[in-house]
């Protein structure tokens, strides 16, 4: 059965390239009305300045999200716009490979800032905006479900790879705060989630496999289904997990990897 986003307004940040883009493209299919956010507002404008013209479906936001104002003002350009939020889906993510000695450029704390903190205040804010908002028209408030807050994270949290070790802790800690966060957001009705990818064509594996050819062979020799999975697959996971088709799934890192997690084989590339 086909999932339904009809009437359901969502927010997806990182939405100008990649998979935040086809995140914000299938929401759009599924009946959605979507903000793309991004800092970039060129690649946004170039991908879906035409569209947002009006009174349609879309809508796009520029700005950086590490600044609260900036945070403030695409919660009021969406609610401008459609009047609620329903959905949010924090898909602004950056990885940076790095001597884990170097003092030179710290890659943990500028991780730890734009995977890790820019997600955390812009969940909180958004989730003070479905609380204060009125239930929809459809709801009864007896389900007690007003939002869904859907984290992109990687299994990179799990595994150990020195190069990565600022993006690791980050989607390390990106975890654990999708769990807290679940927990003190239940009584509100509002559900948070994480899908932790591996083995999926990002548009950071792109640009590895064009520069190291030679890792789609480890990738898909590390994987046990033995392929790198379109970014299609892994936005199907985020589409069920931002609907009421998983009206009773909160706190969940839901591992999307082909199985690569199983076999723990740390040589393979992360991506």
């Amino acid at each position: 059965m086909p999932i339904s986003l009809s009437g359901k307004s969502a927010i997806v940040t990182g939405a100008a390239n990649g998979i935040g883009l086809a995140i914000a493209r299938h929401f759009l299919d599924r009946g959605a009305n979507v903000m793309f956010a991004d800092m970039d507002e060129d690649r946004l404008d170039a991908e879906v300045g035409a569209e947002a013209q009006g009174d349609g479906p879309v809508r796009m936001f520029a700005g950086d999200l590490r600044e609260k104002l900036t945070i403030a003002n695409l919660l009021s350009a969406t609610m401008d716009a459609f009047d609620r939020v329903d959905i949010l889906v924090n898909a602004s993510r950056q990885m940076i490979v790095s001597d884990p000695l170097s003092l030179e450029h710290d890659a943990v704390e500028k991780l730890l800032q734009q995977n890790l903190m820019t997600s955390l205040r812009v969940s909180q804010m958004t989730a003070k905006r479905m609380i204060a908002q009125p239930l929809r028209a459809d709801d009864d408030g007896t389900a007690g479900q007003i939002g869904a807050i859907v984290n992109l994270s990687s299994i990179a949290a799990t595994r150990t790879q020195p190069e990565l070790l600022g993006y690791s802790i980050a989607c390390a800690a990106l975890d654990q705060m999708t769990r807290s966060l679940a927990v003190a957001l239940a009584p509100r009705g509002i559900r948070v989630n994480a899908v932790a990818f591996g083995s999926v064509m990002s548009a950071s594996l792109k640009g590895a496999l064009k520069e190291h050819p030679d890792h789609r062979a480890a990738i898909t020799g590390g994987t046990p289904l033995g392929r790198i999975a379109p970014a299609s697959e892994l936005v199907q996971t985020v589409s069920f997990l931002a609907s009421e088709a998983s009206s009773f799934m909160t706190g969940q890192i839901v591992t999307l990897d082909g199985g690569r997690s199983l076999i723990d084989a740390v040589h393979v590339p992360v991506h």
